[in-house]
């Protein structure tokens, strides 16, 4: 494999733009309350005469002469909303109506699933992109060169969604943002790709993996991004799986006939590569020495590796924590969503500094959730520790948006508090007021391993109404794992659960929650339920997340076609 070091020209113009962008928040950060009055002012100012800006009284918001008086009345003036009481307003966009949430139309719309059968379409402007996607790019890849100044010395693996999914009435595009910044990233950028955009255009799931792993794994890797690291997890089972197959195609600079991938997308790859015997001898000689190939192996010398590690995807960390490089730096992705970019992860912790200056953020405490008259607090008034609700308002459209997650407050970044992950709202679930988090469902899960000395390689949980109890699947590692070891195993759960939440215990005793209902899953269940839903078109691969509680009859109904019989 030719190592061949390409950071000098990345490290210089990353210094420079990134830098500047760095200084920039820096400068937001040390007054927030500040830094949140002007950008509150910008983005009413930019949007005050769009029909939403009229309707809700813009202009006269902006006459307040404090930062107090303008955040009362923006509150009395704009209400807390989720995307429902927003779609009315995108769907005159999407018919082709300018100047309906801000100046002009939407740039693109990215799409994500929504609380209702219909899909969310979330607007993004130009000034939105500009300012919190290129800007803060630079930031965050400044901050990889910080950290490790050989991040960009190969190539780049990373994964994203379709930047073109389809087009919206008025002919404006949709599809996923990562999508496309990849797409419109400055030449410079683009060179270090390893991941080239072509593979993400592919719609079958097996094909994109296979082909992922065909073009990457002959090449020279600094620097791994995988949003999900769920993803991390199918790339080298991909590999682990079809390890002879990627050896002769970089051989002989074949792609494999056997997979489903477009003749177009099909030519541009093969224009890519050539005969490589001598790699694919390198990886022959890998699997003859350590049997199985992982990425330490292949790419011995990644410097980064960036994915969530907040919520529920510490299930999927657990995997591959010993795959990469001893060295290697492993880096939370940062705080974002379809919605927006909230922030991002500077250092080793999980604290995603905010951008104060490009958003304004309101707070509900975590007790106040869903009360009817519950209290926004400001940035600058969170305390460390504790745990809220955000709602955002963003140069997009969306104004006091309810982003449905919680969030516990972390160390400042200067004067300005830091937020980290901790699950969507929705995962917390409560059929009779037992308000068990997923957290704890984790919790109860990981404790019941240990205790009983049985491992689950996946577990998912969901709230059944109809029968008022909950349904707990589990992957066991030992696919010869009884049902009655399995309904064991959940009655410990069940019993750890009943002691760390009262309310739980109290819904049990009194039998108004009966007892879990315990369900094995075949091999590979997660894998097999995402590949269905993005095949379905409920899942977007580059960013699939899955509450493990819920109350989804749709999702359950696919997972009760994966159990063992």
């Amino acid at each position: 494999m030719k190592k061949t070091d390409n950071s000098f020209i990345p490290n210089i113009l990353l210094r420079i733009a990134g830098k500047q962008q760095y200084r920039a928040l820096k400068r937001a950060c040390r007054n927030p309350r500040k830094a949140q009055e002007l950008v509150l002012r910008s983005i009413l100012t930019y949007a005050v005469n769009s029909v939403y800006g009229k309707e809700h009284n813009f202009a006269e918001i902006l006459k307040a002469e404090t930062s107090e008086d303008l955040f009362i009345r923006y509150q009395k003036a704009v209400p807390a909303q989720d995307y429902e009481q927003l779609r009315p307003y995108v769907e005159r966009h999407k018919q082709g109506e300018e100047n309906v949430l801000f100046p002009g139309k939407p740039r693109m719309y990215a799409t994500t699933s929504g609380t209702t059968k219909q899909p969310k379409w979330i607007p993004l402007t130009d000034i939105y992109l500009k300012n919190v996607y290129q800007k803060m790019t630079y930031v965050w890849l400044y901050n990889y060169i910080h950290h490790r100044s050989k991040t960009f010395a190969g190539k780049v693996v990373f994964m994203v969604s379709s930047a073109t999914e389809g087009h919206a009435p008025d002919g404006t595009i949709y599809g996923a943002v990562s999508g496309v910044l990849q797409k419109d990233a400055p030449e410079m950028i683009r060179q270090l790709y390893a991941s080239v955009p072509e593979i993400f255009e592919i719609k079958d799931y097996a094909a994109r993996y296979y082909t992922l792993m065909r073009i990457t794994v002959e090449q020279y890797v600094t620097l791994v991004i995988m949003p999900n690291p769920s993803s991390v997890v199918e790339m080298q089972n991909t590999l682990a799986e079809h390890f002879d197959a990627i050896c002769d195609d970089i051989e002989h600079g074949t792609l494999s006939e056997k997979y489903d991938i477009p003749e177009d997308i099909r030519k541009s790859l093969l224009n890519k590569v050539t005969p490589n015997p001598e790699r694919a001898n390198e990886l022959r000689e890998l699997k003859h020495k350590f049997g199985e190939v992982l990425p330490k192996h292949y790419w011995p010398d990644v410097q980064i590796l960036s994915t969530w590690k907040c919520g529920n995807t510490q299930i999927y960390i657990e995997k591959f924590k010993d795959w990469f490089p001893e060295d290697c730096f492993y880096q939370e992705l940062g705080y974002f969503a379809t919605e927006c970019r909230f922030g991002l992860v500077f250092d080793d912790t999980v604290n995603s500094v905010l951008f104060p200056h490009f958003h304004y953020y309101e707070f509900v405490e975590e007790s106040e959730i869903g009360k009817p008259n519950a209290s926004f607090l400001q940035l600058d008034e969170l305390v460390e520790g504790k745990r809220y609700c955000p709602y955002v308002t963003t140069y997009s459209g969306l104004y006091r948006y309810n982003m449905s997650d919680l969030v516990e407050v972390g160390p400042s970044f200067w004067n300005t508090p830091t937020v980290h992950m901790i699950q969507k709202v929705n995962g917390i679930v409560s059929m009779t007021g037992e308000k068990l988090y997923e957290g704890q469902y984790i919790e109860a899960v990981r404790e019941a391993e240990k205790q009983l000395k049985m491992k689950t390689r996946f577990f998912v949980g969901f709230a059944d109404l109809s029968a008022m109890a909950y349904q707990f699947y589990y992957e066991f590692v030992n696919q010869d794992t009884t049902q009655e070891a399995a309904e064991r195993f959940s009655k410990r759960v069940d019993e750890i659960l009943q002691r760390i939440n009262i309310e739980y215990k109290a819904k049990r005793e009194s039998f108004r929650l009966k007892e879990p209902r315990t369900h094995r899953l075949r091999r590979d269940a997660f894998a097999k339920f995402k590949k269905k839903s993005i095949a379905d078109g409920t899942g977007r691969d580059g960013q699939f997340k899955l509450n493990l509680l819920m109350q989804d009859d749709k999702r359950k109904d696919k997972f009760d076609q994966l159990e063992m019989n």
